[in-house]
C-alpha cells in the first residue's frame, strides 16, 4: 500500500498559523489606509490650488464706441515707463480677446477706475 504525504498549508510553511488579526489591528491597517489615501489627496489638491489666481483687481467696463481701439484703451491704462505692447496683450488676455480688433458695442473690461489706475 502507498502511503499519502500530507501537503502543508501555506501558513504553516510561512509559519503565519496562528496568526489573526486582532480589533486593534485591524483599526491600525484602516487607519493607515485612510493616512496614505488622505496623503495622495492633499498632494493632488495641492497641484490644483498652484493655478489659482492672483490677487483682485479694479476692474471698469467701456462700451466701445465707433472709431475706438484697443490700443488706445491701452494707452489710458498704461503706467509711466510700460510697454504699450505689453501693455495691449495684457488687455487682450483680461478680456479674452485673440486679436486687437474690437467691435462697436462690444463691452471691455479695463483695469483701475480711470487712467494708470490699478494695473498690477
Amino acid at each position: 500500500m502507498t502511503s499519502r504525504t500530507a501537503v502543508p498549508a501555506v501558513d504553516e510553511v510561512r509559519g503565519l498559523g496562528d496568526l489573526r488579526l486582532t480589533a486593534r489591528g485591524r483599526r491600525a491597517l484602516v487607519a493607515l489606509a485612510v493616512l496614505v489615501l488622505s496623503a495622495s489627496l492633499m498632494a493632488w489638491g495641492a497641484g490644483a490650488v498652484a493655478d489659482a489666481p492672483g490677487r483682485a483687481m479694479e476692474v471698469q467696463l467701456r462700451t466701445v464706441a465707433p472709431g475706438e481701439t484697443l490700443w488706445q484703451y491701452a494707452e489710458s491704462v498704461a503706467e509711466p515707463g510700460d510697454d504699450l505692447r505689453d501693455v495691449v496683450a495684457e488687455l487682450k488676455e483680461l478680456n479674452g480677446l485673440r486679436t486687437t480688433a474690437l467691435q462697436v458695442g462690444q463691452v471691455v473690461v479695463l483695469p483701475g477706475g480711470g487712467a494708470g489706475h490699478g494695473r498690477t
